[in-house]
């Protein structure tokens, strides 16, 4: 949902209602789209804040030689797993 062409999805949701049912777009319709416009708006954000961290973090593993290159990829991995590995981390 971060991704730009969510935005286009969206606005072709509403081009496409206003034409085939525009007697359904009142007030309440206005705000549904503007809820979903706002809600990819904060996933957006969200999304780029994440890759910027972790953009951070893969630069402070880089340049740290003890720690273990294998982290960096982690965030490539489900939930399940990288929390199985930070428990993992946790008992030594």
């Amino acid at each position: 949902m971060a991704r730009p062409s969510a935005f286009l999805i969206v606005i072709v949701f509403t081009a496409m209602w206003a034409v085939f049912q525009p007697d359904t777009l009142d007030w309440h319709g206005a705000a549904t789209l503007f809820t979903w416009l706002m809600t990819l708006f904060i996933q957006r954000s969200e999304h780029r804040d994440t890759q910027a961290l972790h953009a951070k973090l893969d630069e402070l593993l880089r340049v740290d030689g003890k720690a273990r290159s294998e982290l960096t990829r982690l965030d490539d991995e489900e939930p399940e797993e990288v929390e199985r590995v930070r428990d993992a981390q946790r008992d030594t």
